[in-house]
């Protein structure tokens, strides 16, 4: 963003968002802006400055190949706005130790990432999986959780 550049409003982010991941499913075949959605309205219910609600709806933006990093690097977005979404990328065999240690370093991620981890472990949309999928998935939500100090009234 260039100086004296008003950042997105909310409703450009999200419509870049839903643009971006237009074609892309959830496990369960759901489109999956709905979780974009759901994790953004997660992030407001929870508190979350605009600035957080610009990065739920872009969390996987990155991760998911649906934007590139060079148009984080030039979006009209707040540096707030571009550490979190960066924060909440997570890089190809990265431990998922040091994967929480990086969203703990960086203010506002841990609360867009709990709105995140609290639909992913969504109980209605876990038991539209199969067992075996819905089994590992809420061990690998449990323990993500837990690394980042997230107590069960906080999912």
């Amino acid at each position: 963003m260039t100086q004296g550049e008003q950042p997105m409003t909310l409703a450009e982010v999200e419509a870049i968002a839903r643009a971006a991941h237009a074609a892309q499913r959830d496990k369960a075949g759901r489109p999956y802006t709905e979780h974009l959605q759901a994790v953004a309205e997660g992030v407001r219910a929870r508190g979350g400055s605009d600035e957080l609600i610009a990065a739920a709806w872009l969390h996987d933006a990155i991760e998911d190949g649906a934007l590139s990093e060079r148009w984080l690097d030039e979006a009209a977005l707040t540096q707030r706005t571009k550490d979190v979404v960066r924060a909440l990328t997570k890089r190809p065999g990265e431990e998922p130790e040091a994967y929480a240690r990086r969203i703990l370093a960086v203010p506002g991620a841990r609360l867009v990432k709990a709105a995140d981890l609290a639909h992913n472990a969504d109980p209605q949309r876990l038991s539209a999986l199969d067992e075996p999928t819905a089994r590992r998935l809420t061990r690998k939500y449990a323990a993500m959780r837990e690394h980042l100090g997230l107590t069960a009234d906080e999912h």
